[in-house]
């Protein structure tokens, strides 16, 4: 009687840790989560091939409805599957499918009020977010803080970008995630006071990478970003106070039943799953319906180079004249056009550019009252009424997109603002780009006019920083494996002169080959490029580099990691139809020779872009081996660029 009395209790003992510790596999069986109750916390932990990705890390949110952080209990959990097929052209694959484990956790807090966390695992891949129903007569709640958390081992190194102080930078713009990055950085190194943008990517001592961001946020929920690393780990942080002047709250405001975003990580033994994620779009649906068909493309811009003073009808003109000459579909007017060229002179610059098959793009401040930002347009797209007649006028001169700038922050009311500005521009047929901005998560998918974001430090900064002009190239060998793996980037890059200003002949002197700047233009995905050409590169810029330029797409049926490493060198292929692209950078400081292995094109010769040990940019062709290997040197500061 006493053994079966023991027996009972360690069956009931048995069940009630299982019931506090559950756990869901990838498809593939590789990637394990594991979530358990401990002292009244909920955790999660994860695995990949049986090593350690993420020790015991905490769960849970405080809401003004209640705390769902301590006091937790396990009540129950479901499993299920997802299997779904998309299509999506403004990503880096076209064809999707999705297959994924899920485990959906409920657990109550002290006073018996439920929250769930639904995790869903691919393959090297997790999404999760929590899912509140409504708590009582309670419909609505703001959610001050989460404590989600990233305990890696301690020796992990680190790849992330500093969260920019609100408030600061060109006439308190920032936080517009326009900060560098330090790379294989020690986790005790990670104590920027404002934390780190999303996405972060970590090494752990060489056995796995991970990469961390979050998706699906919309208007309905405030941006997040990393903290700095405090107790062995780094949490979810929602954004300063004092970003937007002070203004609004940095909480999140969410009806009752309601989700947050979903918080992803990304694992690989290799860097291919972090390159060719599609995590960020597989887990979030389209907001509303295109109202047209929308065209991606290639533009000139005659800001980049030539600055406020080409905002004349002149110099847009010869800018036209450029795209068409270069077969690009669009040209982008930047700011100051309403008050240098004009509403009713703008009209006729339009119809001539139709008239050289060329759309135009026109700049736009999103300034209202959330910082100094003073260029003009101003007032036009930060309220409902202004934004609509505005898009109005817009579709009758025959408009076809907006890039529009300077929001500096991630509040609700800031998300809000661009879920507004995507819809309003979808009634109105009106593609949009977002500069001086935030993140994309996932907005490729779910905004279906929705064409990228700069959410980088990109162009501009080579114009206006030597430092930035320094570290070009390595901060290009690490877009593809961060901020690029998440989202496009519209880096407004490919500068074919050789001093970056319109004279061409002295002063800010470009560092990187013409073989660089054009392998950028296959590295750096966004559906819409802004190239940075001049009209003098029509004359002084060998034919096969504009004819490549002519011919190169910007969207993309598949992308493959073939080399690299963050911080020192790149190399992606890309497949549009038929043809494959393949592109690489090198940041290091002696010459790069690799044998890469590019199996798609095994048998098949290839057309090469690349640079000499004088750093002269020429072209050759060859063979690709039949095992398809391929032999490749890339110079210092230098890229190259094949095609079939």
């Amino acid at each position: 009687m006493k053994n079966i009395i023991v027996l009972c209790c360690l069956m009931i003992f048995s069940a009630a840790y299982s019931q506090n510790n559950m756990s869901v596999s990838s498809p593939d069986g590789d990637l394990k989560l594991n979530v358990l109750v401990k002292n009244g916390t909920a955790f999660y932990s994860v695995t990949y091939k049986g090593g350690i990705v993420l020790e015991d890390s905490p769960l849970g949110l405080i809401a003004n409805a209640g705390d769902f952080t301590t006091n937790m209990n396990f009540v129950n959990s479901t499993v299920a599957k997802v299997d779904e097929t998309y299509n999506q052209t403004k990503i880096k694959q076209s064809q999707v499918s999705y297959n994924a484990n899920t485990l959906n956790c409920v657990f109550s807090n002290a006073k018996q009020q439920k929250i769930a966390v639904l995790f869903q695992v691919s393959n090297n891949n997790i999404a999760f977010r929590y899912e509140l129903p409504a708590l009582g007569d309670t419909k609505v709640c703001v959610i001050s803080e989460e404590k989600t958390g990233f305990r890696f081992p301690v020796s992990t190194t680190t790849f992330l970008s500093p969260m920019m102080r609100p408030m600061t930078g060109f006439a308190r713009t920032a936080p517009s995630y326009e900060s560098g990055y330090e790379a294989d950085a020690p986790l005790s190194k990670s104590t920027s006071s404002e934390g780190y943008v999303f996405p972060g990517l970590f090494n752990l001592a060489n056995k796995a990478w991970v990469l961390l961001s979050e998706t699906g946020v919309g208007g309905s929920y405030t941006g997040s970003h990393l903290s700095s690393y405090k107790n062995g780990l780094y949490t979810v942080e929602y954004p300063n106070i004092k970003q937007n002047n002070g203004f609004g709250s940095s909480s999140a405001q969410i009806s009752l039943p309601g989700v947050t975003p979903w918080r992803t990580i990304t694992v690989g033994e290799t860097l291919k799953p972090i390159v060719e994620t599609t995590i960020p779009f597989d887990v979030v649906k389209p907001l509303y319906k295109a109202s047209q068909d929308y065209k991606t493309g290639r533009s000139s811009w005659s800001w980049i180079v030539w600055q406020d003073n080409s905002m004349n009808y002149e110099d847009q003109v010869k800018y036209v004249d450029l795209a068409a000459a270069m077969k690009f579909e669009y040209i982008l007017i930047d700011a100051w056009w309403d008050e240098r060229i004009g509403y009713d002179k703008m009209k006729e610059l339009i119809k001539y550019a139709k008239s050289k098959n060329v759309e135009v793009f026109l700049w736009y401040n999103s300034n209202g009252s959330a910082n100094d930002a003073f260029q003009t347009p101003l007032n036009k797209m930060n309220t409902a009424i202004a934004r609509k007649n505005e898009m109005k006028w817009l579709k009758e001169a025959g408009v076809k997109g907006l890039k529009v700038d300077f929001f500096g922050g991630d509040k609700q009311e800031t998300m809000k603002l661009y879920e507004d500005i995507l819809s309003d521009a979808n009634d109105y047929g009106l593609m949009i780009v977002f500069h001086g901005a935030t993140l994309p998560r996932g907005w490729e998918k779910m905004y279906p006019n929705f064409m990228g974001s700069e959410a980088v430090l990109a162009s501009e900064m080579l114009i206006f920083s030597q430092d930035a002009r320094d570290k070009e190239a390595y901060y290009a060998s690490l877009h593809p494996f961060i901020r690029n793996a998440v989202g496009s980037m519209e880096f407004g890059g490919v500068l074919l002169n050789k001093y970056l200003n319109k004279g061409n002949q002295k002063g800010n002197q470009r560092l990187t080959t013409d073989g660089f700047q054009l392998a950028t233009a296959v590295l750096f995905q966004n559906p819409v490029q802004m190239f940075g050409l001049t009209p003098n590169n029509l004359i002084d810029v060998p034919a096969f580099e504009l004819e490549f330029l002519k011919n190169v797409p910007t969207t993309w049926d598949e992308t493959v990691f073939i080399d690299g490493y963050p911080g020192k060198y790149s190399v992606v292929a890309r497949r549009h139809g038929q043809n494959w692209y393949v592109a690489g950078v090198n940041a290091e400081k002696t010459a790069k020779a690799l044998k890469i292995k590019l199996p798609m094109l095994a048998g098949q010769n290839v057309f090469i872009l690349n640079d000499n040990v004088n750093k002269e940019t020429n072209t050759t062709s060859s063979k690709v081996s039949k095992n398809g290997e391929l032999s490749i040197v890339i110079q210092p500061n230098g890229g190259f660029v094949l095609n079939n």
